[in-house]
Formats: structure tokens, sequence, C-alpha cells
């Protein structure tokens, strides 16, 4: 328990740091927060400072939820801690301790941690989001229909209601974390 525990707060803590942001001083382009969508994730330093930062970015975001749950996975923690710690690596993204609780969508860091977490469900997790960003080239629209059918998955995986719940809380968290892209999706300005 208190092991898991600290694995939670490492999550946490780790998501915290923002890729997009630590880059940006890094790499010499603008804060994310202050152009484009206003958003430190991978999409906007894509939209910012081109592919090259946009792919560090990702990268980073990704990490933070591949190492926490393959760490807790190594000592052999239970599976619905191994979910909540994927989930608090996730909400360390979206509301990070270290930038005053403001974050990104998490989208990247959410599929890491499912991938780590089961890497069937994180690998149909990406194949929904590619089918429907090739489809429909808006990156918004993939993340929310990927992320809305998650929970299904996870349950058809784990076959357990907790885990399921923990897994649909994350996939609310992450749509909610879109509803400025849902209002353009349904004005038709999304890009």
């Amino acid at each position: 328990m208190l092991e898991a525990t600290a694995l939670l707060l490492f999550a946490y803590l780790l998501g915290s740091i923002s890729s997009a942001i630590l880059l940006s001083k890094i790499m010499g382009f603008d804060d994310p927060r202050s152009g484009g969508s206003n958003n430190p994730g991978a999409t906007n330093v894509l939209r910012i400072a081109g592919r090259r930062a946009a792919f560090f970015t990702l990268l980073g975001d990704f990490l933070k939820g591949l190492i926490p749950v393959l760490l807790a996975r190594l000592l052999e923690v239970d599976m619905l801690w191994l979910a909540l710690i994927g989930f608090a690596a996730f909400i360390g993204h979206c509301f990070p301790v270290f930038f005053g609780f403001q974050g990104g969508k998490g989208v990247a860091t959410a599929i890491a941690a499912t991938v780590a977490f089961d890497w069937i469900a994180g690998a149909i997790l990406i194949a929904i989001w590619l089918l429907f960003a090739k489809v429909f080239k808006i990156s918004s629209l993939a993340a929310i229909i990927s992320f809305s059918v998650l929970p299904l998955v996870i349950y058809w995986r784990t076959q357990d209601p907790w885990i399921a719940f923990v897994f649909a809380v994350l996939s609310l968290v992450l749509v909610w974390r879109h509803k400025s892209n849902i209002q353009r999706l349904i004005s038709g300005t999304e890009s």
C-alpha cells in the first residue's frame, strides 16, 4: 500500500513536468501557453514551432504516462492501483503542480498510460485514434471518439468494473479538457 501510494505521488509529479513548456525554454520557441491554441501540448507546439519540437513534446508527454505505470508493473502492483497510477500521471499533465495547475489536454500521456496498463487496449485506442484522425483529419475529434470508447475496451480486457471506472473518469476528464474543441467542432471552425 505504501509502495503504491508513493508510485501514485511519483506519477502525478512526473506528469506535472510540462514537456512543451520546458522544451520552449530549451529550444527557444514561444511558450505554447501564449500562442496558437494556448495549450501546452504537442499539437499546439506543432502549430507554433514545427515538427521537431512537436515530436520531442509528444515523446516527453508519452514517457510521463509510460514510465510510472511500467515501474508499477515491475513492482507487481495490483491492477487497480496500476490504473490509478496511470490516472495520476494523466492528472499531473492536465493539472500540473509546477505550472499553476494549467496543463495540457493529456492525450499522449493517457495513451501511454493505457499502453503500459494493457498493450492490447492501448493498441485498440491508438488504432481508433489513427482511423478517425485519418478520415476526418481533426486530432481533437479523434481523441474524443477514441477515449469515449476506451472504458468499454478496458472493461472487455479486465472484466473489472472498478478499473473500467478509473478509465471512464480519465476519459471524461479528457473529453471535458476538449470542451473548446467541441464548441469549434459544433460550429464547424475546428482546424
